[in-house]
């Protein structure tokens, strides 16, 4: 039997014993069906490629996921790497198993402008899926846990930059979903490729001290069982050294030896119920000295991802402090593989989780960051999904999480945005503080309103910490502040152009504000400079822009006048398609999609000679060919063009839908698209008032029909009024 038939049988055993119920025919047809797409592949061990579907597969299985999951952690590399489409899957596997490995699979035909921007579509993508499954977020965990294992295989700078891609977004989202032993694992692989030298110092010295620390743990673990067997008390009694990107954090944080690391030590005491888990607290407290501020109930405040326990650090009779845990099976099963533990699908009902609204926060934390680029977007998810929480209580006692480092504003705008936009002081425990107090776990917060506030200050925005609370003020920098926010936009952009050595005047050349202004999504340039002055954009980012595009036109100037020389002598016309189209007496050149009207297969085109970018080409429809000058000196830059073959191509282009809005209209729309298989580049949404929303989407599409089939779904979501292409 060879090798990869040995760990699939493997594989088998572990879905029997977690999943007892499963369909093995249907996983093992599945199985055949990924090892045979994926052909002759290997992995850079060696190995056929199918052994990582493989090791995935058995992730997912160990944290107790569905049959459809595991069919799908089997086949979930069959879109991206193989010929196989998401028909072929659907047409074997169901909708459903589809559905799931699309949402797996990486954006890897867009081009992006930097690796931010790659970062936040994949990012955007997996929660659109997540939203509607959550199963495709801990399929895409497991298959980043396998290839942590196996990074030694991969070049030097290939390890750091996945290591450190696990430490910033995969640990993080397996933390805020609650399973944190895959958070563990990822964050001691991922440290392990960022600092070697430091790492193997902590290992190295563990080693060492090995012996004396199993003894510690032996004794303290027979103490505590013995206590608690005494007073009747069933219990399961573990001890351990804290993992080790813990104690990496602690030495390299405060600049310490492993020796001066005091509180390496950890157990956890698993009872039968939540009364004996506040018994058994008494009981350790009798025993060993509990040290003032380090007790933490986390069953009766449980953390937004589920967990629940009760932690406590008490000095052990060696003078060694150490932290004890103490929770039911059920909270184990939880801490251990958060969301996974609880997730349990109806039979025949597509996949849907029977409590949505456990979740629903992927859903708000997406819809809040439509208007976002690369760069925001990544922080606010750094700061409302993956930073520390601090719980904070209202007057009344309900509790309110909110990221480590919060203020009474942060706090206000979590309550209603009327509430933050009214607020004029706060009161914690009692006593009056100022707006930059730091708020900590268990303080009361009672926000002091009046109607005659002026509303918040600028200044605000440097002191908060949520990006709730920063988009709600720049919402209301956006509607009751207009002519101020132009005027200080006015000048924060002048005073960076200055700053960039550009003059204002260049602004005017080849229409080169009306490009900007396309780019970044405004209709006129005092709409940008009021989003600069509200917070919406900055100056910055639109001034390099600008400086970019003028670089790389200068650039690209010495080529235009090869260009027109070639069209000048022209001979017979030489018909080579690029990108699927031809220029009329001209090979080979440089062809772009103009980004005022997006043309696809099927349009009628016609092609404009750029100043140092190639032929652009427009739609014949398009008010840029419309209403050029047919006596000006550039009416000679028109030239005939056509469509060719094109292979399969995937076109970019871009659509205008107006809503009615309502909570999850815009996932609606782009679980259409995924449905389609249509790929979703960007999406953007804009109140108009009296609650209508222009939603701008750029889609890729293979040719004109499959536009207008997904222009039709688009229109039969419901509150959808209108879907129009851009026209330029």
């Amino acid at each position: 039997m060879d090798d990869v038939l040995e760990r699939y049988h493997h594989l088998e055993n572990v879905i029997l014993e977690s999943h007892p119920g499963a369909d093995m025919s249907r996983i093992r047809a599945a199985f055949d069906f990924a090892r045979k797409a994926h052909g002759t592949q290997m992995r850079k061990d060696g190995s056929e490629y199918i052994t990582h579907p493989l090791a995935s597969a058995e992730i997912v299985a160990e944290i107790g996921l569905d049959e459809d999951s595991l069919c799908a952690a089997l086949l979930h590399d069959c879109i991206e790497d193989t010929d196989v489409t998401f028909d072929d899957i659907k047409k074997h596997f169901g909708q459903d198993v589809a559905q799931i490995v699309d949402g797996v699979t990486k954006l890897t035909r867009v081009q992006y402008t930097s690796k931010e921007e790659e970062q936040m579509e994949n990012l955007r993508k997996m929660l659109i899926a997540m939203a509607q499954d959550i199963r495709v977020i801990l399929i895409k965990i497991a298959d980043r846990l396998h290839n942590m294992r196996t990074m030694e295989y991969v070049a030097r700078e290939k390890q750091r930059e996945k290591a450190l891609e696990t430490m910033e977004m995969y640990a993080p989202i397996a933390h805020r979903l609650g399973m944190q032993k895959v958070k563990w694992e990822l964050e001691d692989l991922s440290i392990q490729y960022l600092d070697p030298i430091g790492c193997k110092e902590i290992i190295d010295g563990l080693k060492l001290r090995h012996v004396e620390d199993e003894s510690f743990f032996s004794r303290v673990q027979t103490k505590i069982t013995e206590r608690l067997s005494a007073h009747g008390i069933e219990c399961a009694v573990n001890g351990r050294i804290k993992h080790l990107y813990s104690i990496y954090r602690k030495m390299y944080g405060d600049n310490k030896v492993l020796s001066e690391v005091l509180d390496l030590y950890a157990f956890r005491v698993i009872v039968n119920d939540i009364a004996d888990c506040y018994n058994v607290l008494g009981y350790i407290h009798e025993m060993y000295r509990p040290i003032p501020g380090a007790f933490k109930d986390y069953i009766g405040t449980p953390k937004p991802n589920m967990y629940q326990s009760l932690h406590t650090t008490v000095i052990g009779n060696e003078g060694l402090p150490f932290e004890v845990q103490i929770r039911t099976w059920e909270m184990h099963q939880t801490a251990e593989y958060g969301i996974a533990a609880h997730w349990k699908y109806k039979e025949g009902k597509g996949g849907k989780v029977a409590d949505e609204e456990k979740f629903a926060w992927v859903r708000r934390l997406l819809e809040s960051q439509q208007d976002s680029d690369a760069q925001d977007f990544l922080h606010a998810l750094k700061v409302d999904m993956f930073a520390d929480e601090v719980f904070v209580f209202t007057p009344s006692g309900d509790v309110v999480n909110l990221p480590a480092g919060s203020t009474p504003i942060d706090f206000a705008y979590s309550i209603h945005s009327e509430v933050g936009n009214r607020m004029t002081g706060a009161i914690v425990n009692g006593r009056l503080v100022p707006y930059t107090h730091i708020l900590h776990n268990g303080d009361i917060v009672k926000i002091h309103t009046s109607n005659a506030a002026k509303g918040p200050s600028r200044d605000w925005l440097d002191i908060i910490r949520s990006a709730e609370a920063r988009n709600k003020i720049r919402q209301w920098f956006k509607k009751e502040k207009r002519e101020e926010n132009v005027i200080h936009g006015k000048m924060a952009f002048e005073t960076e152009m200055r700053h960039e050595n550009i003059q204002m005047s260049e602004l005017s050349s080849e229409d080169l504000m009306s490009r900007v202004l396309t780019r970044t999504s405004f209709n006129s340039i005092e709409d940008l400079y009021a989003a600069i002055g509200y917070g919406g954009i900055s100056a910055q980012k639109v001034v390099h822009k600008i400086r970019d595009y003028l670089r790389t036109a200068e650039k690209n100037k010495k080529k235009e006048s090869s260009l027109l020389t070639k069209l000048e002598k022209r001979e017979e016309p030489k018909l080579k398609p690029v990108l699927g189209v031809t220029v009329e007496g001209l090979d080979n050149c440089l062809v772009k999609f103009a980004k005022c009207c997006s043309p696809v297969p099927g349009d009628p085109v016609v092609g404009f000679i750029t100043r140092g970018f190639g032929v652009s080409v427009h739609r014949q429809d398009c008010v840029n060919y419309i209403h050029f000058e047919k006596g000006s000196e550039d009416a000679g830059r028109w030239v005939r063009v056509g469509w060719a073959e094109t292979d399969g191509h995937v076109y970019m282009t871009s659509v205008q839908v107006e809503i009615r809005d309502r909570t999850g209209i815009v996932v609606d729309i782009a679980s259409v698209l995924n449905a389609l298989n249509v790929k979703i580049s960007s999406f953007n949404a804009k109140a108009t008032g009296g609650g209508n929303v222009i939603v701008s989407i750029d889609i890729g599409v293979k040719n004109r029909d499959e536009l207008v089939s997904a222009m039709a779904k688009i229109m039969s979501v419901p509150g959808v009024t209108d879907v129009r292409r851009m026209d330029g």
